[in-house]
């Protein structure tokens, strides 16, 4: 499909929004929720599945956000050396399997450059799928997240297609991301073609799909709304620029996408926008929220959704404004802050969904907020 303007997104989601006046404003957001651009209650997509709870990118884990009620759950998407899509946070599987306790595979640690950055590890690209199904995942942040280490080794690496059977199964939504693909494509493993497939494959077809597809890069989503006419967004981070600018030599950031002319150049290949939740409302050196931005209202001025990232519910991941417990404490970091308190403020300035690691939290705060 190649378009020069895609249409705002239905997010499948029918409910309809009631109006609530709960706890004070914070840092500027009224305490009434502001309605979605869709006019549909904001989605809740687990962030790698439940990874609040278990080690991410493992069947149990999505499987478990959905039964925290998760909207759709979200398979992070690398290659094997024989071209098969599987889900990983990174290529590099040293921090999230336990392949360095392998010896026949020792020999396979490397280092290379991914998005001009050396990293030392072992790489999804140089092992077949049956290489990697030997392997069991494991945490990824140990040390903030102990408890989910007593599932360290029971879990395969899931492929692209375990994750849809099991969204379709129970009837959620797949939200996939391609992860480095112009790093991918220049070892002659691209991934929006078998993506595409296997999609296509699966019955996803069309803007209504239970299906967005996410990518940090500009070219590839380029590439994907040529390739199909499912929902794609645009994901933005604080800091930085895409990778594939780096390459061409574009000199935009990310910041320059937020503008309202980056935007209205998003809404001409894309559906929606994921930004970092620090572009919406920013924090200051000390991590205390500042006022919001008007990126929710610019984007959907543009005809973009807005989906941020990442909630989470331990005080190392939210602002200061909203940490709870002793400081002192060696556990003050691992520590639940007041996570409800970030939710109910990003929900009530109007973004469209939002990325959890605590599923079951998002979903209790916006029935909270916007149930009768």
């Amino acid at each position: 499909m190649a378009t020069t303007h895609r249409r705002p997104t239905n997010l499948l989601v029918l409910a309809a929004l009631l109006v609530l006046t709960l706890a004070p404003s914070v840092a500027g957001a009224s305490a009434t929720p502001a309605e979605p651009a869709t006019g549909s209650l904001p989605l809740v997509i687990g962030h790698r599945g439940a990874s609040g709870y278990r080690p991410e990118h493992t069947l149990a884990s999505y499987q478990l956000a959905i039964e925290l009620g998760a909207d759709y759950i979200e398979p992070d998407l690398v290659s094997t050396k024989d071209h098969q899509l599987v889900a990983r946070h990174e290529n590099n599987i040293a921090e999230t399997t336990d392949v360095a306790s392998h010896p026949e595979f020792a020999d396979r640690k490397t280092t290379k450059t991914v998005d001009g950055v050396a990293v030392t590890g072992w790489f999804t690209e140089d092992f077949t799928l049956a290489e990697l199904r030997t392997l069991r995942a494991k945490e990824r942040l140990p040390a903030l997240r102990p408890a989910n280490t007593a599932f360290d080794g029971l879990y395969q690496i899931p492929t692209l297609q375990e994750v849809i059977d099991l969204a379709k199964r129970y009837h959620v939504g797949i939200y996939p991301e391609t992860k480095h693909p112009t790093y991918f494509r220049s070892i002659g493993l691209p991934l929006e073609g078998p993506l595409v497939a296997t999609l296509r494959a699966n019955g996803y077809r069309g803007p209504d799909a239970p299906v967005f597809i996410q990518s940090f890069e500009v070219g590839n989503l380029k590439r994907l709304n040529r390739l199909t006419d499912l929902p794609l967004v645009q994901l933005i981070d604080e800091v930085g620029r895409p990778y594939d600018f780096v390459v061409s030599g574009d000199p935009r950031t990310y910041k320059d996408l937020v503008t309202p002319a980056g935007l209205a150049e998003i809404a001409t290949y894309a559906d929606g926008i994921g930004p970092s939740k620090n572009l919406i409302v920013p924090r200051d050196a000390a991590g205390n929220l500042q006022e919001p931005t008007s990126l929710v209202g610019d984007a959907h001025r543009a005809g973009l959704v807005v989906h941020p990232w990442t909630f989470r519910r331990e005080n190392n991941f939210l602002p200061a404004d909203f940490r709870q417990g002793n400081p002192a404490s060696p556990f003050y970091l691992l520590a639940t802050g007041d996570f409800p308190a970030e939710l109910r403020l990003f929900y009530r300035l109007g973004v469209d969904g939002l990325f959890s690691d605590n599923a079951d939290v998002a979903v209790a705060v916006r029935h909270d907020l916007f149930s009768s």
